[in-house]
């Protein structure tokens, strides 16, 4: 039997187990077997990261100068950097992901940690002409407190980094809490809090197998703001969570994205953008260009190229160099997948490829699949989160439109034209939070990324996602020194 690597939680800037000593094991979805083992927290440890991110806060980091928080950002952007092949090991290991699309996200992660240490510098208030010339008036933001970040199995430290950049330049203190299903990389990352310079309980990771973990911390009463990212059902209750207690919530949700090819597209290219928004990350990505929305006259040939292109993905080991797709994530995922592709054959789905398990290689994978569907059947209108694209005719640009927003997502869509006029006419129609013509999945830290309708409130990066994590204080000085009548406003 192998050796499991241990893995502890960090809590006020020390390494700890759970409180009750319990653990859980996490399965590698390519071996099946287990490889690491995890705290199980609880509610107690919750609570103790919340008091130690509180102690925080009201301590050395709130009153840290930008600057000085800025020089921890870069420090830590460049220990993500230097330790990238561990990560990325740990998130293979964990999810499945390739190793090479995770060794690659983790060299251009500092990006992120960089784009907000220049943020952290600029962050003020501003004068305001005041109604009566005895009262300065002046704005001043303040960051929020302490914040619950909640992170997805998908890309653990992507996600995770979209939250913990910008409330660490706003001067909040965080509690992390990674899913169960793919915590290793996350409290892997938590060891090189330290090593850059952060103060301790400015940053504290906790893990627990049971969902009451991150509901607890949602709904905790010293929690200021919520960033999550996750399933729209799960949205849904931290909202309410964060409802109850009157604080802001960043929600990053589900996606159900359409990817709309008009005849004149460079069908080579739309074929290979359709590969990358549906196939890579075997799928499991919110912004997946799941549903492909083709005009009749090239719908035969797009459809062809994708297939070919599909058949020809090598499945297999994440860590081989030359493997285009991993396993789903688990077992559960796994079964989704499959139930999909069950429904979509009962309600008719023609099968340009794949359709099924891949069972020649074991464990949890999934052929990339390429259907032709109705707009009514599941397949195309729910979230499969797995390789399932779903392909639907037009004949003219407005049906197009009404398919593409035919949809209670709206978090990402693509437009494949070599008309200027129909690109970004197509584009500004679709509701969606991010639409790329003649391109797909690129995201970057200082372009805002979230999504319309039921994908989720708000946005992660660029400029304005440090808003949610700063309060902004209006402050009024009184200038003569003199009184004036107590029952007048003003």
């Amino acid at each position: 039997m192998s050796i499991l690597e241990q893995f502890r939680m960090l809590i006020g800037g020390k390494p700890v187990d759970a409180l009750s000593g319990k653990t859980f094991e996490s399965q590698n979805p390519y071996t099946g077997e287990s490889w690491a083992r995890i705290p199980d927290g609880t509610a107690a440890d919750v609570n103790a990261a919340v008091a130690a991110a509180k102690a925080a806060f009201d301590g050395e980091w709130s009153r840290m100068t930008g600057f000085a928080r800025a020089a921890c950002l870069r420090r830590l952007g460049d220990l993500v950097t230097a330790n990238a092949e561990r990560l990325a090991r740990l998130e293979v290991n964990d999810n499945g992901k390739l190793h090479r699309e995770m060794v690659g996200q983790l060299n251009s992660l500092s990006t992120w940690f960089h784009y907000y240490a220049g943020l952290a510098t600029t962050i003020e208030g501003r004068q305001i002409p005041a109604p009566n010339p005895d009262y300065l008036v002046y704005t001043q933001r303040d960051p929020v407190g302490v914040v619950a970040a909640i992170t997805p199995w998908n890309s653990p430290l992507l996600l995770m980094t979209w939250k913990l950049a910008p409330a660490l330049a706003a001067g909040c203190t965080i509690v992390i809490k990674p899913s169960e299903h793919a915590p290793a990389s996350t409290l892997g990352f938590a060891e090189l809090i330290e090593q850059a310079g952060i103060p301790a309980g400015v940053v504290n990771v906790v893990t627990g197998l049971s969902r009451e973990v991150g509901e607890h911390l949602a709904s905790h009463p010293d929690i200021a703001k919520v960033a999550f990212t996750g399933s729209t059902a799960t949205g849904r209750a931290v909202a309410r969570a964060a409802a109850d207690r009157l604080v802001p919530a960043t929600l990053e949700l589900g996606g159900k994205s359409p990817q709309v090819v008009f005849p004149d597209a460079d069908l080579k290219a739309a074929a290979n953008g359709l590969v990358a928004g549906v196939f890579a990350a075997t799928g499991q990505t919110c912004m997946a260009g799941s549903r492909l929305i083709c005009h009749a006259d090239v719908h035969d040939e797009l459809t062809r190229l994708v297939a070919e292109r599909a058949a020809q993905i090598k499945l297999g080991d994440p860590n081989d160099p030359a493997t285009e797709m991993g396993p789903v994530a688990n077992a559960a995922q796994y079964e989704k997948v499959l139930g999909y592709l069950d429904q979509a054959r009962a309600e008719g789905a023609t099968v340009a490829y794949g359709g099924a398990a891949e069972d020649a290689l074991g464990g949890y994978f999934v052929k990339p699949t390429v259907l032709t569907v109705k707009p009514t059947d599941t397949v195309f209108r729910e979230e499969v989160f797995g390789p399932v694209l779903s392909a639907v005719t037009f004949t003219d640009e407005d049906e197009a439109i009404r398919l593409a927003n035919d949809t209670p997502y709206g978090l990402a869509g693509a437009v494949w034209t070599k008309d200027v006029h129909r690109a970004h006419r197509v584009a500004g129609k679709i509701r969606a939070g991010s639409v790329w013509i003649n391109a797909y999945r690129v995201v970057a830290p200082n372009v805002p990324f979230g999504g319309y309708k039921s994908s989720g409130l708000g946005r992660e990066n660029g400029i304005d996602s440090l808003d949610p994590y700063l309060e902004n204080k209006s402050v009024w000085v009184e200038l003569t020194g003199g009184t004036r009548d107590p029952f007048i406003l003003g």
